[in-house]
């Protein structure tokens, strides 16, 4: 009997224990699953610093009975998105059986709505049911972002607000705030301020649920570099390498305010330098610290040079077309005992590639290799060639030109539609697009065709427009002109029938009048380069000019020329133009002072000069604006008076020559040439003073006074022109920086009284430094120069001159 009820007692005991366990752990699992789904992201405090992202709205919900059918759906704290919005959303309905899944992934579609920061799904017990609770927390709407702190000199407030991704009127996400407080903090650390703090804070009107969005900008100092420290390179010197760097140390000629892209770049350069060094394997990286002075830092760079390879053999293999001497011969970069860089391994594939293309082989394809040779310790390296088919130009699109027309661009090419792909007529193609003037950028492409032939392909000249039309007006100072104002409107791709944009056609018009206290200028200038489309160009030029001589020779006098001229020219080859003109032009001298020379005192008064003028010039420049090879000669022979009527019977030969020859790191070494005869016929007896030669100054010998070079009247000392003139010149120009030229010359050369004593000895010579700046209105010159000899009718050798002015050269 005892023995029965101490088996009832352990049974019941058994089955007490069972339920409370079944109980705590229904009941862990609970808060489990709380602890979980329940996590809710905390948008943070009211002012809140920069922090990491977070993830996006979290939900809870309590796990109800299996089996149970959903009786009722509410939900919770929506204030201004309806509960019909989200009940759409989701696919949980009354009488269904509640799904853990399905309830899942109604979470997610509400979520998607982008309405809610915190989402929560919970349930109870309702008329033998479920009751599901949909408990949402609505983000507010942006009604406006305020930015705060000293920030405009990082950033324009109107290129912030272009930065961040949220805007107003959108819904707030913190995720997205905080994505775009670290945008800004970037963009500070980029412009050298690596101690920006940055932080945000919130205001949310209850009625509208709207928020004002306040971030505060807080830059911190300036951070400026106080000093490089790089370590590690024994090969190569530390001054070098600061030198390619475009960070720079704090100092007299530089801010040195750091900034933290434009070191990376730096890092870059200085690897990819190494690289062409030959150290390949080369490592680089950097850290900064901050110096005890506030506002320093300091840059260490530190460098694992690694082992320098050298270039052993070089090989093609694939050639037939060229030899592989040929081959060998067209890398730039790379030969046997080079160092080795996989650039220029790279470069020696397009160097190839450009050999066949030259010749028409559009289609060869170079692929390299390299093999570190153990017996040679050097690097050999192999070119594989497949030389495929030439290929011919099948047709020839245009694109990128919105102004000028298709033919003028048409008109400059030297390739066309059936002929096969040529390297120099393309390359020429492009010199002479470029020397229009019209174009900032000129490029070429090859794309398929629909032609069924295989060799076949289309040529697209690729341009991008510049501005032609030009209204300036400005003012200056020279040594020739003295005081002078301008003014200019000048269309030089100007099309007088395109009404109402007169644009495009190729033509060249300008209006130009020059105000100053000695010179007195109007010129109007028309230029069409093909006439009826035919390769013949007309111009014509109109001008009015007046000038006091005063400060060019020791007497005073005025000269007034009114004139115009007709031009026709044409090119008789690439290279080779013949040009013609008539001129007829008013001449005035009047107002000579008292102790002019002779040869002044019987010009004063009116003459007409009617003249024509034959030229040939042959021009091989690449560039005519900023030539880097090739030359320019050129001739012209003028007759006036004779059959062309006129006061003055005098014939004239002219000549102008330079030859370029491109240098180291863009630099151009220049000879120039000028020669001139004059003189006389019939009954005129000398040449006019005003049409004879004269030299030194700015445009001819530079250190010597204005046309003093030459001969001079023996009783006023005064110089009177000559009718022979040569004056030579070597000009080595190098840049400084984009705009600007550093220049180094030697002038030399005389002007003779008669054209029988051309040449004859007592040259003149200067020598100087100076710079040319490029300018929006135009190229900029200051020269100073040095005689190297006495000036005629002085004692003794003269000091140095400057010599300034704005012009486009000799």
């Amino acid at each position: 009997m005892r023995t029965k009820y101490f088996l009832f007692f352990i049974i019941g005991a058994l089955a007490l224990l069972s339920k409370t366990a079944y109980a705590q752990g229904s009941a862990n699992q609970t808060a489990e699953e709380r602890s979980v789904l329940g996590a809710v992201v905390d948008p943070g405090e009211p002012e809140t610093a920069l922090k990491s992202a977070q993830s996006p709205p979290a939900v809870s919900r309590v796990e109800p009975p299996v089996e149970k059918k959903i009786t009722a759906i509410e939900v919770q704290g929506n204030r201004f998105i309806s509960s019909a919005v989200i009940l759409s959303k989701i696919k949980t309905r009354l009488g269904s059986v509640y799904s853990t899944n399905i309830i899942s992934e109604d979470i997610k579609r509400v979520n998607e709505l982008g309405y809610f920061s915190d989402i929560k799904i919970d349930t109870q017990n309702f008329e033998e049911g479920l009751k599901v609770f949909i408990i949402v927390t609505e983000k507010s709407l942006i009604g406006k972002i305020v930015f705060k702190g000293y920030f405009s000199r990082i950033i324009r407030e109107e290129k912030l607000r272009e930065t961040i991704k949220l805007k107003e009127g959108q819904y707030l996400d913190e995720v997205q705030l905080r994505e775009d407080l670290q945008t800004i903090k970037d963009a500070c650390v980029k412009k050298g301020y690596p101690e920006a703090r940055i932080t945000q804070g919130q205001v949310v009107s209850p009625e509208t649920n709207k928020v004002i969005l306040t971030i505060t900008i807080d830059s911190g100092a300036r951070m400026k570099i106080k000093k490089f420290d790089i370590r590690g390179n024994k090969n190569l010197k530390t001054k070098r390498l600061i030198k390619l760097m475009k960070s720079r140390r704090a100092g007299f000629f530089s801010s040195g305010f750091y900034k933290e892209d434009l070191l990376k770049d730096d890092i870059e350069r200085l690897k990819s330098f190494y690289r062409r060094e030959g150290y390949t394997d080369a490592k680089i990286d950097y850290e900064t610290g901050y110096g005890a002075k506030k506002g320093w830092m300091f840059v260490v760079i530190r460098i694992e040079e690694g082992k320098k390879y050298v270039i052993g053999q070089v090989r093609a293999k694939g050639n037939t077309v060229f030899g592989e001497d040929e081959i060998i011969k067209s890398l730039k970069a790379l030969g046997a005992g080079k160092v080795f860089s996989p650039e220029s391994m790279h470069e020696g594939a397009s160097d190839i590639q450009s050999l066949y293309f030259d010749k028409g082989y559009i289609f060869a394809q170079a692929s390299e290799s390299s093999y570190l040779n153990p017996d040679t310790d050097r690097v050999d390296v192999t070119y594989s060639i497949d030389e495929g088919i030439i290929g011919y130009v099948d047709k020839v699109k245009i694109r990128g030109n919105i102004k000028t027309k298709d033919k003028v661009i048409r008109r400059e090419l030297r390739i066309y539609p059936g002929e096969r792909f040529d390297g120099d007529k393309l390359k020429r193609s492009k010199e002479r697009l470029r020397n229009l003037g019209f174009f900032e950028e000129v490029g070429y492409d090859i794309e398929p065709s629909d032609s069924p032939d295989p060799s076949k392909r289309n040529l697209v000249v690729d341009v991008k427009e510049s501005k032609t039309g030009e209204f300036s007006f400005g003012g200056g100072y020279s040594s020739v002109d003295s005081l002078i104002g301008f003014i200019e409107v000048a269309q030089k791709n100007f099309d007088w029938k395109n009404f109402p944009y007169f644009t495009g056609g190729g033509q060249d018009l300008r209006f130009r009048a020059e105000l100053g206290s000695i010179t007195t200028n109007f010129e109007m200038s028309f230029t069409e380069p093909w006439m009826w489309d035919y390769p013949v160009s007309f111009g014509f030029d109109a001008y009015r000019r007046a000038r006091d001589r005063e400060t060019d020779v020791g007497y005073g006098y005025s000269e007034k020329r009114t004139g115009g001229d007709l031009r026709l020219g044409k090119e008789l080859n690439e290279y080779l133009r013949a040009d013609t003109m008539y001129k007829i032009e008013e001449v005035d001298i009047s107002n000579a002072s008292s102790d002019a020379t002779a040869d002044l005192i019987k010009e004063v008064g009116t003459n007409i000069i009617s003249s024509m003028q034959f030229g040939l010039t042959r021009d091989t420049r690449d560039n005519i604006f900023s030539p880097s090879k090739g030359y320019v000669l050129a001739g012209t022979f003028e007759l006036a008076g004779g059959p062309f009527g006129g006061d003055k019977d005098f014939v004239k030969f002219t000549t102008a020559n330079s030859k370029y020859f491109g240098l180291f790191n863009s630099s151009v070494l220049e000879f120039r040439l000028r020669a001139g005869l004059t003189d006389a016929y019939a009954n005129s007896g000398t040449v006019p003073i005003y049409e004879r030669f004269y030299a030194g100054g700015a445009y001819s010998i530079r250190g010597y006074h204005e046309r003093k070079i030459g001969p001079i009247d023996p009783v006023s000392k005064d110089p009177i022109g000559g009718d022979s003139m040569l004056v030579g010149n070597i000009e080595y120009l190098y840049p400084i920086v984009d705009f600007i030229k550093g220049a180094v010359f030697y002038d030399t050369g005389n002007v003779w009284r008669k054209m029988s004593d051309f040449a004859s000895g007592d040259f003149k010579s200067g020598f100087g430094f100076g710079v040319r700046v490029k300018t929006p209105i135009g190229p900029m010159r200051l020269d100073y120069g040095w005689p190297l000899n006495k000036e005629p009718g002085e004692p003794s050798k003269g000091k140095g001159r400057f010599h300034f002015s704005l012009s486009h050269g000799f």
